[in-house]
């Protein structure tokens, strides 16, 4: 039985509104496909969160972890977090649609380059700083810190 609060996510296919594209990467418990809004063309990321069958399994995620990933995420407007745009859920599965950032992870992109400007380096380092201390001042802290070369 869900409690009162618990948020319902879109019941329907999410396959029905996107087309789901290559796999951009996983975790223990969610897979991150590329995908495309069908009826605007826009480009995305799903991540696809396993949730746990039954409070004995180990295997998944709670639906109240889920739920509170998404409500810390619908909470968030800032140019250097990515953004939540829907939510679908299924017997197995919650499908986060997020915002697609493709410039690929910063580690990569600094891992070709044999240097790097001090122009460029504090424009990095600029955009994580904002990002953190957007979330700090929103008293959230962030586990699993990514960034990428947008």
């Amino acid at each position: 039985m869900k409690s009162p609060n618990m948020e319902t996510f879109k019941q329907q296919k999410v396959e029905d509104f996107y087309d789901i594209g290559e796999e951009l990467g996983s975790g223990q418990f969610a897979m991150v496909k590329k995908c495309r809004e069908k009826s605007t063309g826009l480009e995305y990321a799903a991540k696809f969160i396993k949730k746990r069958q039954s409070r004995a399994s180990r295997r998944g995620v709670c639906r109240e972890e889920i739920q509170r990933e998404v409500s810390i995420l619908r909470q968030l407007l800032h140019p250097n977090v990515i953004t939540l745009h829907d939510v679908f859920e299924n017997r197995t599965d919650v499908v986060l649609i997020l915002e697609l950032v493709s410039g690929g992870e910063l580690f990569d992109f600094l891992a070709q380059k044999e240097s790097l400007s001090e122009e460029e380096a504090t424009s990095f380092i600029k955009q994580i700083l904002e990002g953190v201390n957007y979330l700090h001042a929103k008293k959230i802290a962030h586990f699993d810190l990514k960034s990428t070369s947008r």
